[in-house]
């Protein structure tokens, strides 16, 4: 059995097309709308919801029947009807570089989407390799308690330090032990980061 190999993309910008309107296009097309990739819905008919982000210019709507040619400079596609010979059409019409998904057969998709959650920069995502989505549902609710907001602002501090520190400190020795000091728990659960970084870094109390 071959594994999945798991990667972050940076879809800003990049053209992502589902042929579908309906729950499950829904669902999909929600999680993406922050990433700033340009979301293509190609469906006669679709939700209210979906509908909405159209009139809202979130999404393009191309309100027809899907042919190949709507394919054409998309990154990434999702088939996500509920025919399956449609699906199969869409994933036969897609090109070799062209990643695409069908909601009703993982193992002939390119790719799968992990259970996932955020606490600001910070990304958790969960799979079972297609096993049970269910299951990585529910890991994933279990690490979303041990995760909590507090991580949020943590890691906009531990993102702008690292930035200081890489640039400032000439030191390889002391710039490694600062990346180590600031990713403990003593920082996470500080209520004065900022003031205990600057004695950490003047005192080299290490």
């Amino acid at each position: 059995m071959s594994s999945n190999y798991p990667i972050m993309l940076r879809l800003e910008g990049k053209k992502v097309v589902f042929v579908g309107g309906g729950k499950v296009a829904e669902r999909k097309i929600s999680g993406l709308l922050c990433t700033g990739a340009r979301v293509v819905m190609v469906s006669p008919e679709t939700t209210e919801e979906l509908q909405g982000l159209f009139h809202a210019g979130k999404i393009e709507w191309v309100q027809r029947q899907f042919s190949k040619g709507d394919l054409q400079g998309a990154f990434m596609v999702f088939a996500a009807t509920n025919d399956k010979a449609l699906n199969q059409l869409v994933k036969d019409s897609s090109d070799a570089c062209q990643l695409v998904m069908m909601v009703d057969d993982p193992e002939e998709s390119d790719f799968h989407l992990p259970a996932i959650f955020q606490r600001g920069r910070l990304s958790i995502a969960v799979s079972t390799g297609g096993a049970s989505p269910t299951l990585a549902r529910k890991i994933r609710e279990q690490l979303e308690q041990g995760f909590d907001e507090r991580y949020e602002e943590y890691l906009d501090f531990l993102f702008e330090k690292r930035k200081w520190i890489i640039k400032e400190v000439a030191d390889t020795a002391l710039k490694s032990k600062l990346l180590t000091a600031i990713a403990s728990d003593e920082f996470l659960n500080s209520d004065d980061r900022e003031g205990d970084f600057r004695r950490l870094y003047q005192e080299r109390t290490f």
